[in-house]
């Protein structure tokens, strides 16, 4: 084969040109299955000449050479001349011709998108010879009258502009300033008007559209343009034009602007009757990945206030909880993370209880609890639930419903994501929780794996949450127990607070004394006091008054406990712990914190071990360095 190859390519170079024999010679080259076979000629000038012939035929045959030829990536850079590229484009100015035949336009676009194909060299020529407008000229071909190739024609017109485009940021905004958009606007706007018929128009056209979106940063679609892939994507029954539309809508749905715009255009409602429709279809991988894309955009512009607002007036409400019933894991998925989304206000929280809608999340996570269950439907059902469980109203009703019992098993799943809204899920149900806050202190399970995750995690959401749960705990079991030993605004000054504190109190104290003789926890809530967050210091800083007045200041029964915990703290180095606290956070404490914090340091003064291990570490002293502290002194 090659060596038929090589007397071809002699042949045409030592024939003289006539339209006859040289277009028999070009149809037999281009006829090569293997565009390598080329490599080792030099064949740019030789066909530099036939592609400025006199005779269309000729010139038409050189191109389609030229095309499969510069399929191999050492031909294109071989072709890629000024001379070629002018040639090239000079033909293009004249399309539409005269005569009407798209015969010759579409070869040259084809050798001219294949010369461009990975090519920065020609695309630069190209720029340099302002082909880039005549390149743009041809969206604006829109009546063909070469009906037989004019479907060809914007195939290959689309795929010319997509290799240069391609180019990257610099030919994209180049583009852009040449009216681009205004082009692609109009053809889409025909296409629209009759998708079925115009779909090939439309396959080849969004792709530049995609290029221009991933090179131009920020760029907005006129509102009528997102108007118009809605109406595209609603009347398409092909899957690649489904994906495009669907691609395209993402990048713009990130505005807050076009979720509104396509929640009240229908959108959602639009791919859930799609969704309805084919979801018996979607056997396949790329059915599937579809699918997918078209749920997510449903999530995504639910992700707005505005468009989430809106459509929680809509029948769309209904859909997704009707989608907590399906059994398509996709589907089932999609509508828990939108009703996650829908409770971001105290009021659809409270209206997602009062209608049981709380309940039937419940019965999916139940289902789905366990190591193997799917990971992306459990951090949607945490998500929801957690969301659900934060206005006080709904606290009491998720709690009887079983949401503790069934979410607790779930400690057995190491996924860092799920495992972060697991615990966050348990933290904002214990607010102001005693009862639950107590017997969940008793949960060795519990606290040993939030000891060991706070300690071992490398996904630091999922260390800070086993702190904060614990903290929480703390908390919301005891304080209200504690309160009268903490002193408030108005009340004596705290260095005599120890003298204060009655030696006995009316409570229980065993859900307190079971969580401390799990290994660790006092060691975690010290280590929470150097936390990056103000917030958990001033947690941890709330856990160590509890445990200091439950047991720094009790009568000689718990002197056992009391003299474990000050051994605890000496070994975990509470003082020097406290002293970093100072150093690093006290030019941004509030004044709430500090209350804290010397709410916490008196309280450990009322042992004198505790007391010396303090001074060891000049606390005092690092008090009065903190600047809230000096300005009160100061006025």
């Amino acid at each position: 084969m090659a060596t038929e190859i090589d007397e071809l390519i002699e042949q045409l170079k030592t024939t003289s040109v006539s339209p006859g024999n040289t277009t028999n010679l070009l149809c037999e080259i281009s006829a090569t299955k293997d565009p390598k076979l080329f490599d080792k000629h030099e064949l740019a000038e030789c066909f530099l000449g036939l592609t400025k012939c006199e005779d269309t035929n000729v010139r038409k045959e050189a191109a389609k050479c030229i095309a499969e030829i510069t399929k191999s990536e050492i031909q294109r850079k071989k072709f890629t001349t000024r001379d070629i590229i002018s040639a090239f484009l000079e033909c293009l100015r004249q399309v539409p011709t005269p005569e009407g035949s798209m015969e010759l336009p579409i070869q040259i676009c084809r050798a001219l998108g294949n010369i461009c194909y990975l090519n920065d060299e020609a695309r630069d020529l190209i720029l340099e010879l302002e082909g880039d407008a005549v390149l743009l000229r041809l969206l604006d071909i829109s009546s063909i009258e070469d009906v037989a190739n004019a479907a060809q024609f914007i195939k290959v017109r689309g795929g010319l502009l997509s290799n240069y485009l391609l180019g990257g940021e610099g030919l994209a905004k180049r583009a852009m300033e040449l009216g681009v958009m205004k082009k692609l606007q109009a053809i889409i706007d025909t296409g629209a008007a009759n998708v079925e018929q115009h779909e090939d128009l439309l396959l080849n056209t969004l792709p530049l559209l995609s290029i221009l979106t991933e090179n131009v940063a920020d760029l907005n679609f006129d509102s009528s343009l997102n108007i118009q892939l809605s109406r595209i994507l609603a009347a398409s029954t092909n899957p690649d034009l489904a994906e495009m539309c669907l691609e395209l809508l993402h990048y713009q749905a990130e505005s807050d602007e076009v979720k509104l715009l396509l929640a009240k255009d229908g959108l959602c409602e639009t791919i859930y009757n799609l969704l309805e429709k084919y979801k018996t279809l979607a056997s396949t991988s790329e059915a599937r990945a579809l699918m997918k894309l078209a749920c997510e955009l449903i999530v995504l512009i639910l992700t707005g206030d505005e468009s989430m607002h809106y459509l929680y007036t809509t029948p769309l409400l209904k859909n997704m909880v009707d989608w907590l019933d399906s059994s398509d894991i996709d589907l089932l998925t999609t509508g828990v993370l939108a009703l996650g989304n829908f409770a971001r206000t105290d009021s659809h929280c409270i209206y997602f209880v009062e209608q049981q809608t709380m309940n039937k999340l419940l019965e999916v996570l139940a289902k789905n609890n366990g190591v193997k269950d799917d990971v992306r439907l459990q951090h949607a059902l945490l998500s929801a639930l957690r969301n659900l469980v934060i206005p006080k109203p709904n606290k009491n009703a998720v709690i009887q419903a079983g949401l503790v019992q069934t979410i607790l098993p779930m400690l057995e799943i190491h996924q860092p994501p799920v495992v972060f809204k697991l615990l966050g899920t348990l933290r904002m149900t214990v607010d102001g929780q005693e009862k639950l806050a107590l017997e969940l202190l008793k949960n060795k399970t519990l606290i040993v794996q939030l000891v060991h995750w706070s300690k071992s995690s490398d996904y630091a959401g999922v260390t800070g949450e086993s702190l904060r749960l614990m903290a929480w705990l703390i908390k919301h079991a005891y304080l209200s127990k504690i309160a009268y030993a903490l002193p408030r605004k108005g009340d004596a000054p705290a260095e005599q607070i120890a003298d204060r504190i009655p030696l006995t109190q009316d409570y229980d104290r065993s859900s307190l004394s079971e969580f401390l003789a799990n290994e660790g926890t006092v060691e975690a809530m010290v280590s929470m006091l150097t936390a990056q967050h103000l917030v958990m210091q001033n947690e941890a800083l709330i856990a160590l008054c509890i445990l200091a007045v439950v047991y720094l200041s009790q009568a000689a029964s718990e002197a056992a406990q009391a003299q474990r915990l000050q051994d605890e703290l000496i070994k975990c180095e509470v003082g020097k712990k406290l002293a970093e606290l100072i150093s690093k956070s006290s030019d941004s404490m509030t004044k709430e914190i500090v209350e804290n914090l010397q709410n916490c340091v008196n309280l450990l003064k009322s042992s004198e071990q505790l007391l010396a291990h303090l001074e060891q570490h000049n606390i005092n002293e690092l008090l009065k360095s903190i600047p809230i502290l000096t300005e009160y002194c100061t006025l």
